[in-house]
């Protein structure tokens, strides 16, 4: 099995680009602002760094580490993207000068994707997304505290309430 998501308006973009370590925004073709961007750099081994809408871009969360939303001021210059384009500030992990980077952006698009938060209870909850036919792929990430990126999807089964998963970090 692999995950295969295909560049589309409203709902994903892939934007290569070049670390120059200043403060500078980037183009998309989102068409939308986008709530979630995962930005990798492909240039040495580092970690998987995300921008989330729901914490905003003054903190950031690492996909390959179970850690909560921490302080990043100097990933996102502290700027929220926008329709056509995102930033990234001075920290290395997302614009070390001559590295190449890959950022992945993700929005909500009706009837294909929901990018957004809930609140847990502790117990069993159902959490509509508001697909007709469910859902294909699921990634939740506790981002108050630590805790994993737990991964859902069809080829493992979704439905019985007990369903395996997979750990991103």
């Amino acid at each position: 099995f692999s995950w295969v998501f295909k560049r589309a308006p409203n709902f994903f973009d892939v934007v290569c680009y070049t670390g120059t370590n200043a403060n500078r925004t980037l183009n998309h073709n989102l068409g939308v602002a986008p709530e979630l961007i995962i930005v990798k750099d492909r240039s040495q081994a580092q970690d998987w760094e995300v921008y989330s809408a729901t914490a905003g871009a003054t903190k950031a969360l690492r996909l390959n580490q179970a850690v909560a939303a921490f302080s990043a001021t100097t990933y996102w210059n502290n700027t929220a993207p926008t329709s056509s384009v995102f930033t990234v500030g001075t920290s290395s992990d997302v614009n070390s000068n001559g590295n190449n980077y890959v950022a992945y952006l993700f929005a909500t698009c009706a009837g294909v994707s929901k990018v957004g938060t809930y609140s847990g209870t502790g117990a069993t909850q159902t959490i509509s997304c508001g697909f007709t036919g469910g859902a294909r792929f699921v990634l939740i990430k506790r981002t108050d505290a630590s805790g994993d990126w737990y991964v859902w999807d069809t080829v493992r089964g979704m439905v019985a309430g007990n369903d395996k998963y997979l750990l991103l970090d």
